[in-house]
């Protein structure tokens, strides 16, 4: 079946919605016009109202310019687009990636009820090898046991791996991890200067096997390997993760090295397969299994909770909200703590390739806005950097604060003082000066800012998996609100040519 194709601002519900935000009945003014400060006076229970607890997480969003009367518009506009609809087609496996014909089935990774045959054998022979890997037992070509291990790969299959490799740092054990994505010559060169080529794993990671960025960086990498070592030396230093059998094969890589990537996993989306294998030798497969199974926890949530009670859901309509009525072209997360430093460039490709479309499901031009920038920084270091424009600039930024009740390492006195700034800045963000005598106006602001409280128990692998699942839902909710396709990638795609036909350009002007 195919996805339900409905432009959102023909719903009864977006109309109400227009209205509801400019104007109310009676001449009263609108919700654009109302100060949170105002709402929580009326309501001594929003706090409660509008929060949800579902297992480690606390998710608060009262900070938000809406009303109660807001929030039923918006879950009226999420069942007029047909939204359950829509994620019971997901997760049945139908081909709602359409523009491809392909199923979106990254929830079928971390899905240990009914796990796919294919699936099970993937996840046994990463777990294996990793071990192998971890325990010493796998010999490079002069009998040494592999110190580093180093994943070649873009987008989704270097930004994902990297992402929760460096979250789980606390986790990891002792070998030493680096993800060479750039084609740039300096990255890999400053990569290599440092490695021993005896006892170094090197993991080609391309589901076609043909990314020019990969590729190229893997060839130099093979090249500098065997000015040493031999050809039969490169099944026991090459690892691929890639769906192109016949060209991994022929780059020299053991086909007992190679594992699978499938037509219905997504790049950005992949982290939960084999992809993840420098996951599985960097934290152990035990831990990478958690971090699936608290993906899959997220999924159940996602798809059985009634949408008022549902945490990607909410999230999502709030971001449509903010993006399609007040016009806000960008909403930032800051998570509070050191380990989710590249957090956010994760979900800068997650989000904006999915989402940043201007043809809907109908195959018509948008008259309307789609994809949300997503940008941020780790707290407390963004406070000193740009916080001073979400607190006194013109623009209305939505902001996602993300924080954890226990340190890892257990020092509480710095621990306190972080979450102190991280309850602190919503509230400063929300307060303002707002109704304070302020004799200098340089020191006023008027508050009314926008956030989200996302308070986590512990930063622990099953419950980053909750997390980072958690916003792959988000944005598929908005593509569906938007009516767009969210799972292809054709500006990539057009990038990708164009840049073949420029090397080709500046190669024939070298020889003249």
């Amino acid at each position: 079946m195919s996805l339900p194709s409905i432009n959102p601002t023909t719903t009864e519900a977006w109309k109400k919605l227009e209205q509801h935000f400019s104007d109310l009945p009676a001449g009263k003014a609108g919700v654009k016009e109302l100060h949170m400060m105002d709402l929580f006076a009326q309501d001594e229970g929003r706090s409660s109202k509008m929060k949800i607890s579902w297992n480690d997480f606390q998710v608060d969003f009262s900070k938000n310019r809406i009303t109660e009367e807001t929030l039923s518009l918006l879950l009226q506009l999420a069942d007029e687009v047909s939204l359950k609809e829509a994620i019971q087609l997901q997760f049945s496996g139908d081909k709602i990636n359409q523009a491809e014909d392909r199923a979106v089935l990254h929830t079928a990774l971390r899905d240990f009820t009914s796990m796919k045959p294919e699936v099970k054998r993937s996840l046994k022979k990463m777990k294996k090898f990793s071990e192998a890997i971890i325990k010493g037992k796998w010999k490079g070509y002069s009998g040494k046991s592999i110190t580093d291990v180093v994943n070649i790969g873009i987008g989704g299959s270097d930004l994902g791996p990297k992402m929760v490799t460096d979250s789980l740092s606390y986790y990891k054990n002792h070998l030493k991890m680096h993800y060479v994505s750039n084609v740039d010559g300096d990255h890999i060169s400053e990569t290599l200067k440092n490695l021993d080529r005896e006892t170094t794993l090197f993991i080609v990671v391309s589901k076609s096997f043909t990314t020019q960025e990969t590729i190229a960086n893997a060839t130099t990498i093979k090249e500098w390997f065997l000015k040493e070592a031999t050809q039969l030396d490169i099944e026991k230093h090459f690892a691929a993760v890639s769906s192109n059998l016949n060209a991994a094969t022929h780059f020299g890589i053991s086909e007992d090295n190679i594992f699978p990537m499938w037509d219905w996993v997504g790049g950005r989306f992949s982290l939960w397969s084999a992809v993840g294998l420098s996951i599985c030798c960097s934290v152990g497969y035990s831990n990478f299994e958690e971090l699936l199974k608290g993906a899959h926890e997220m999924d159940f949530h996602f798809k059985d909770s009634d949408f008022s009670e549902n945490i990607p859901v909410v999230l999502a309509l709030l971001s449509i909200w903010y993006n399609n009525f007040y016009k806000c072209e960008t909403e930032a997360v800051i998570p509070y703590t050191q380990y989710l430093e590249k957090f956010v460039p994760y979900l800068q490709q997650a989000v904006m390739e999915s989402n940043g479309k201007e043809v809907d499901r109908n195959g018509n031009l948008i008259d309307y806005q789609t994809g949300t920038i997503v940008w941020g920084n780790v707290g407390t270091n963004a406070q000193h950097a740009f916080f001073q424009l979400l607190h006194q600039g013109t623009k209305m930024i939505p902001i996602d604060f993300i924080g954890f009740s226990e340190s890892l390492h257990g020092n509480q006195k710095h621990h306190s003082l972080l979450m102190a700034n991280f309850f602190a800045q919503s509230e400063a963000l929300l307060q303002g000066t707002y109704k304070e005598e302020v004799t200098n106006n340089f020191k006023s602001f008027i508050g009314n800012k926008p956030s989200n409280t996302i308070l986590i128990k512990k930063l622990t692998p099953k419950s980053l998996g909750s997390l980072i699942a958690m916003y792959e839902h988000k944005l598929f909710v908005q593509g569906i609100i938007w009516n767009i396709f969210s799972y292809d990638q054709w500006g990539v795609e057009l990038g990708k040519k164009l840049a073949k036909d420029s090397l080709i350009s500046i190669n024939l002007n070298s020889t003249n």
